[in-house]
């Protein structure tokens, strides 16, 4: 059983949300994942999205653009992210570890041999923003050839019938985007979050993971009711970058969560 669906398992037989954090990797500096990903599981982090810099995103916001500049600075490349989960792995860390980045450069690198070389070196899931579903078949079943989840992505926007084409290639969880536009901590969230949710949950039984614009224990309580999962990545981006208290960060979205979940949770 994969790392990732064996952690939504043991959340739901324990009655909880799963927390999930973005940490580009190479920020601040070249080497910090190593320090920064132990410290936000032991802070309260079930799953780690780690970003792969790339100089041409699309859906990232200010906080996410800065600290991939920062990384491509420090010489941060898909090989050296590779390395950098072989290396977490290494030093035990077994939370289950995701990349979130752009398809041009695992192209690059050649889909077959990047996803054999992520599973080589112990990653779990990809998350490709930029990918869409209905072309997403070659990375797909490089993905299921070597045991990586391709976690697919849906937006309050999405059809009835792009909803039901990600449920056909559902694996690991549905990433469920909470508003339409780039990354980037918001004051509010969006009132039709649960209306969303609510369709998306009709048409499976897939964890439901909902981020973008995510940043205070508020925002993450409110989700925790409506959604399997909390996403947090340019709020704990701003956090780091500013020299702020990363635990008590995490924390407090931790303890917001276990807050938010209904008493009637499966």
């Amino acid at each position: 059983m994969s790392r990732i669906r064996s952690t939504w398992e043991h959340l739901a037989a324990t009655q909880r949300r799963a927390l999930i954090l973005y940490l580009t990797i190479g920020f601040p500096e070249r080497e910090s994942a190593l320090e920064l990903v132990p410290r936000l599981i032991a802070a309260g982090a079930d799953m780690v999205e780690l970003g792969v810099p790339f100089s041409d995103p699309l859906a990232d916001g200010p906080s996410v653009q800065r600290a991939t500049e920062r990384a491509l600075k420090n010489g941060v490349n898909v090989r050296y992210c590779l390395e950098t989960v072989r290396q977490l792995r290494a030093r035990e860390v077994n939370a289950p570890l995701m990349f979130m980045g752009y398809l041009n450069p695992m192209l690059q690198y050649g889909l077959e041999r990047f996803c054999a070389d992520a599973q080589a070196a112990g990653l779990d899931g990809l998350i490709v923003p930029d990918l869409p579903p209905e072309e997403s078949g070659e990375l797909y079943a490089a993905c299921q050839a070597h045991d990586i989840d391709l976690i697919q992505l849906l937006a309050p926007t999405s059809t009835k019938e792009r909803i039901g084409h990600v449920i056909e290639q559902a694996s690991g969880f549905i990433y469920c985007v909470a508003l339409t536009g780039v990354t980037g901590a918001r004051s509010e969230l969006r009132t039709d979050l649960p209306a969303f949710l609510s369709r998306v949950r009709s048409q499976t039984e897939t964890p439901l993971a909902l981020g973008f614009g995510i940043s205070q224990p508020e925002h993450a309580r409110q989700v925790a009711q409506i959604a399997d999962g909390v996403v947090v990545g340019s709020a704990l981006l701003n956090v780091v970058e500013q020299g702020q208290d990363l635990e008590a960060y995490v924390r407090s979205l931790r303890e917001a969560i276990d807050q938010g979940v209904p008493l009637t949770a499966a």
